[in-house]
């Protein structure tokens, strides 16, 4: 079990080292109505130390450093982070960066006053590790706000999404469901205060081309999007025309949690 995460890391890394440049400017990434979001959510008083857990292109770290004092950007991948550095160095001095893995933190216990991770858990191989260590680097009362696309509770339309994400990234792991996300929190002493649900509508040809690596592994996303029967095509609002696939919608999950008093 140990090697077949290490093996997943791995794959996490060289995805996003090779790919680095395009998460930073990912419209997915660097847009959405969620990051305007992030400081009101928190709360954050000017003396807050916040943490930001894979980071990616640190579109998150960004929204939240005009709100804190310091923001600590993590990430396994030091490419990734070295990208993201380089493109937030103009906008945040306030931000450090510390390569990191989601499922076992740096940081001593009680140390944060919040902590945010966006559109990455769906790459952690054990969530529920990742949820402890927040709340272990949480301070007493401190605020965890996690974002992240999710599964639907239905199995058919859960294994088709999870599916078709794999043969888009191999280094996709699950979108979990709420079910699970709500028994974890539940289970590291955090409490879910507030939460809102999207739908995230992607250009296709955009989206499926920032993770694929060949015109094979893209016919493969294409023919398993085209293989899907009414209901499933109707969730996902998969639109197409003679075969060719404009868009697709998939769900994302905002929700705020606090750690114990």
């Amino acid at each position: 079990m140990k090697e077949q995460s290490e093996d997943i890391k791995k794959k996490v890394q060289q995805q996003f080292g090779q790919h680095a440049e395009k998460y930073v400017t990912s419209s997915t990434h660097a847009t959405g109505s969620d990051l305007a979001l992030l400081p009101d959510w928190l709360q954050l008083h000017p003396n807050s130390v916040a943490l930001d857990i894979a980071t990616g292109g640190g579109h998150a770290a960004k929204a939240l450093a005009p709100h804190a004092a310091q923001v600590f950007a993590t990430d396994l991948t030091y490419k990734m982070l070295e990208t993201a550095k380089r493109h937030l160095d103009p906008f945040a001095a306030n931000i450090f960066y510390v390569t990191a893995d989601a499922e076992s933190l740096p940081f001593l216990d009680n140390t944060f006053d919040a902590a945010t991770c966006r559109i990455a858990p769906h790459h952690f191989p054990h969530p529920e590790k990742f949820v402890k260590e927040v709340a272990r680097v949480l301070k007493p009362g401190g605020k965890f706000l996690l974002i992240d696309n999710i599964a639907p509770e239905e199995k058919e339309l859960d294994d088709f999404v999870n599916r078709l994400e794999k043969l888009r990234d191999d280094s996709h792991v699950r979108s979990y469901s709420v079910k699970e996300w709500t028994v974890w929190f539940e289970q590291a002493g955090l409490t879910l205060q507030k939460e809102a649900f999207r739908k995230k509508t992607f250009n296709y040809p955009d989206w499926v081309r920032r993770t694929t690596t060949s015109a094979e592994q893209i016919k493969q996303v294409d023919a398993h999007l085209l293989s899907a029967g009414k209901v499933t095509q109707d969730y996902f609002s998969i639109h197409s025309t003679n075969d060719d696939i404009q868009s697709l919608t998939i769900d994302e999950w905002m929700a705020l949690a606090e750690k114990s008093l």
